[in-house]
């Protein structure tokens, strides 16, 4: 049995799951990580939104640093890896009108775009030929409603697996009233433990991602504090699951 992990970018995993991951892999089971959306940006010019992201990441127009920045973040953690070709979504234009669907801070954390119906049918493709029935699957709520993390559990719910659910680390710390309610729902939840070294190596794997620290955090120091903070308030990494019928 393998349990793979659906990261919607490069650092959710790592950032919701880091020091489940490690335990896992310290205990021997066989781990991977796969990123949804870790395609090249298309050729041409990128949104002004786009620029001025990779100008706060400092990364070039390519995926390179991305990829570097996670194949040693899964490193620290002892977990495989796979990167599918899906453009994240501050890349993506309307496939009739050219136009760039997310081009706003706002329009990343909203309903999809008409236009993007044919990225949910593209990443199911992508993933279905992979899913074997010994894999424990595992897939964000998107409690951010980031439109990446909504496309990432609606492509998996689609495709007829049962699935464990993470939390999105940080964006859950201002939705917990949302983890409330899916307990009223009557969601089964465990909560794993997550040693002092395992934090470590979550820690570290977050730093791993060194272009996306700024996006929540304003020093490394204070991400580390982020992540002890979490870690008290659930006293391990909680997953998910839907009650039955």
């Amino acid at each position: 049995m393998s349990w793979i992990y659906l990261s919607p970018h490069f650092d959710d995993v790592a950032f919701s799951c880091g020091g489940l991951v490690w335990e896992q892999t310290q205990a021997g089971k066989m781990v991977s990580i796969w990123t949804v959306c870790a395609g090249e940006p298309p050729v041409g010019d990128l949104s002004p939104f786009a620029q001025e992201l990779h100008a706060r990441w400092e990364v070039s127009q390519n995926a390179g640093q991305r990829r570097i920045e996670d194949t040693n973040s899964c490193q620290r953690l002892g977990a495989s890896y796979r990167h599918f070709s899906i453009p994240d979504c501050i890349y993506r234009r309307h496939p009739q009108t050219g136009e760039f669907m997310y081009a706003s801070e706002a329009a990343l954390n909203g309903p999809l775009h008409p236009g993007d119906t044919q990225t949910l049918h593209t990443i199911q493709e992508t993933l279905r030929p992979s899913l074997q029935p010994n894999m424990v699957l595992v897939c964000p709520l998107g409690l951010g409603a980031h439109v990446d993390h909504q496309l990432t559990r609606m492509a998996l719910e689609g495709l007829g697996h049962t699935l464990w659910y993470y939390a999105d680390f940080p964006y859950v710390l201002c939705r917990k009233t949302l983890l409330e309610q899916l307990e009223q729902e009557g969601w089964i939840s465990q909560t794993f433990p997550v040693s002092q070294e395992g934090l470590a190596a979550w820690q570290d794997s977050i730093s791993a991602h060194g272009s996306q620290i700024s996006t929540f955090w304003d020093s490394e120091i204070a991400m580390r504090q982020a992540v002890v903070d979490y870690l008290r308030w659930y006293g391990g990494i909680r997953l998910w699951s839907m009650p039955g019928p």
